[in-house]
């Protein structure tokens, strides 16, 4: 089955999860016929199963999207959508900082930066629901944490500061760089749920 996979390369470690998708559906299967392309413009997201929204600056990229016409296509995107580190923050309702137009597709209130700066960066192996095989080794870099979540929003990981890991139906949002470390489970998770 070929599938496509967007990535908003708009700002942040786009390569990276280019890179970690195209690993994902290698080992799902999915035939030589699948891809993984950047999305700049809304006539990229045709054809597209699934978008990942990278790290990065979350002001920056939420600038970018309203520039680049991404907004609405973006929020009525019907497959699923992989967020993780600024991308989490893009997906909240609600974010301190007015300077960021969140998409507000999962009911959660984000705090950008909870963890400080880039030098208290940091890697922790968490346990996350549903997935086997032991806790996942995550990369945090100047990561958000989720301090509530609302209606429809599952916890799939926690630390002290809060929520680091949510699902809502298509979509998942990790406060986490699961494209940096090797471990594509993550990857297959999701794209399993779609059908992949």
């Amino acid at each position: 089955m070929a599938v496509k996979i967007g990535v908003l390369a708009l700002q942040g470690d786009v390569s990276e999860h280019i890179d970690a998708f195209a690993a994902a559906l290698r080992l799902r299967g999915t035939g030589a016929e699948s891809s993984v392309i950047e999305v700049r413009h809304p006539a990229d997201l045709s054809g597209c199963t699934a978008l990942a929204i990278p790290g990065g600056e979350s002001t920056t990229i939420s600038r970018l999207i309203d520039k680049n016409g991404l907004y609405e296509p973006i929020r009525t995107f019907p497959g699923g959508i992989f967020a993780t580190c600024a991308g989490m923050v893009l997906m909240a309702t609600h974010v301190a900082d007015t300077r960021v137009h969140t998409l507000g597709l999962m009911d959660m209130t984000v705090d950008r930066n909870a963890f400080g700066r880039q030098k208290e960066s940091f890697e922790a192996d968490i346990p996350v629901v549903g997935l086997g095989d032991g806790p996942f080794h995550a990369i945090f870099i100047r990561a958000p944490v989720v301090t509530s979540a609302g209606s429809g929003v599952h916890v799939l990981a926690t630390l002290d500061k809060g929520i680091v890991a949510a699902r809502k139906g298509r979509y998942m949002a990790l406060a986490f760089h699961p494209e940096l470390g090797g471990d594509l489970r993550l990857h297959e998770v999701f794209l399993q749920d779609l059908g992949i």
